[in-house]
């Protein structure tokens, strides 16, 4: 994955400009295989929150669940490999 992420610089899908920013930042987290209750105590919200998140996440971006969103997220280049989440 590495080698293959590294070699383009792909340009955002204009799907990324329907997400919020907390919802780009949940994306992230999903990418880095993050579960929603890791990512409710990195957020300081509640799990249902993150539920709602993923659910909009997975929404706008016409995704069927969260393995897509992984896949999405690194083709994309809202995530690359080795690069911390913040």
């Amino acid at each position: 994955i590495a080698s293959f992420a590294g070699r383009h610089d792909p340009a955002p899908p204009p799907q990324l400009a329907e997400l919020t920013p907390r919802e780009l930042e949940v994306l992230r987290f999903l990418a880095r295989g993050m579960t929603n209750a890791e990512i409710a105590a990195e957020l300081f919200v509640g799990e249902a929150t993150v539920k709602t998140h993923v659910a909009r996440v997975l929404m706008k971006l016409h995704l069927r669940d969260r393995a897509q969103a992984v896949v999405f997220a690194y083709e994309s280049g809202v995530v690359r490999p080795g690069a911390s989440v913040g």
